[in-house]
């Protein structure tokens, strides 16, 4: 006897469970500016992560209307590729236009966040069912 998962269509999923990530570092926002972290590392940080998020949830629609299939993994290798790299050239220019504790706290508030939906992403990921 074996035990199948269970397959939970993506719309099953409550809406801020799948945008945790988002809510947590939203909350973050006032208590690590009023704790003294370095403003600038903390907004923009969570700017940061907050436009990427959008942007990925754009770049998925967009490969997912598309009608070739060449045409949707180019659009879905530019966002696994592009988003990174553009949080990582934020961080850079926080920690250079500002002080190196600006750009720390930016890649940490990042790092927690991506952590989180990480997770997520393997707890939530659409179950395949085995071919026969």
């Amino acid at each position: 006897m074996t035990d199948t998962p269970a397959t939970v269509p993506a719309d099953a999923v409550p809406l801020p469970i799948r945008y945790l990530d988002c809510l947590v570092v939203l909350a973050f926002l006032p208590f690590g500016l009023l704790a003294g972290l370095p403003a600038l590392g903390v907004v923009a940080g969570v700017a940061a992560w907050l436009v990427q998020r959008v942007l990925g949830a754009q770049i998925d629609a967009r490969a997912a209307a598309a009608t070739d299939a060449r045409q949707a993994t180019a659009i879905s290798f530019v966002g696994v590729m592009g988003r990174p790299f553009a949080l990582a050239l934020t961080i850079l220019a926080v920690g250079l236009l500002g002080d190196k504790r600006d750009g720390l706290t930016a890649a940490l508030i990042v790092l927690v966040a991506f952590t989180i939906y990480l997770v997520l992403s393997i707890v939530l990921r659409p179950q395949r069912r085995p071919s026969r």
